[in-house]
């Protein structure tokens, strides 16, 4: 199971919010590309990158820190925020990027999603950021009527070969993921599965381990507070992660 170390970026910054609120930040540090260049010291072979402007605004806001962050590292990096045109993709792609996550524009265009998979069909992951089950968009902030369930069923349908799940009401709480709808999505699809959101400690890991025997294409888990605030100490996850561990 892969383990993304979190990098979101907002005005230049590394940052976390909690439960995807922007009114409620906390500054972990000032230069990312040297904190993508600290979790790859740590034994971290992929990383998760989210421009929080972008995700917000509907327009990429830093992609010249993150086009840095790719050249930078020698592990490959997804992400996500902002990203709304083929032009985007295409930029993102050139500069280093290994995948590149939507979510709004899949939301309110799903033939835009069918024409990006012809061209890009293994670059190209959705990123799922629900509420309560519900799909949500524009950086978290608007709740639609969408099923999760039934809008991975969709996407797999398109053709995607990459799902990212987040449970807002976890995300930055360090209170553990939501488990009971990240196995409903897992029963529901068959295509790789990344989790995000409330991972808090080593026990999160193991249980994610645990659930990744039943599911095989549970892909990975994405991290962020618990490994900036010392809750969960990433060599010893990573390491549990390994094929030895």
């Amino acid at each position: 199971m892969i383990l993304f170390p979190a990098i979101d970026i907002k005005d230049g910054k590394v940052v976390r919010l909690r439960q995807g609120k922007f009114s409620d930040v906390t500054e972990y540090s000032q230069d990312p590309v040297a904190m993508a260049e600290h979790w790859v010291a740590e034994g971290a072979a992929y990383l998760h990158v989210v421009d929080l402007d972008g995700a917000r605004t509907g327009e990429m806001k830093n992609f010249a820190i993150i086009s840095r962050i790719a050249g930078k590292v020698s592990v490959p990096v997804q992400m996500g925020g902002g990203i709304r045109t083929e032009d985007d993709i295409e930029r993102l792609l050139k500069a280093g990027l290994r995948r590149v996550v939507l979510g709004t524009r899949v939301i309110e265009n799903r033939g835009f999603l069918k024409n990006i998979l012809r061209r890009w069909p293994d670059k190209i992951a959705v990123s799922l950021d629900c509420s309560e089950g519900k799909v949500t968009q524009k950086g978290w902030t608007v709740i639609t009527d969408l099923r999760a369930v039934d809008f991975a069923r969709e996407l797999e349908a398109l053709g995607l070969r990459c799902l990212i799940h987040t449970d807002i009401k976890t995300d930055g709480m360090l209170t553990g993921p939501n488990f009971a709808a990240l196995e409903e999505l897992l029963a529901a699809v068959t295509i790789p599965v990344i989790a995000s959101g409330g991972i808090a400690k080593i026990e999160d890991i193991q249980k994610l381990l645990s659930l990744k025997k039943k599911y095989p294409h549970l892909l990975g888990a994405i991290t962020g507070k618990a490994i900036y605030e010392g809750a969960l100490d990433l060599k010893e996850a990573l390491a549990l992660c390994s094929p030895n561990g």
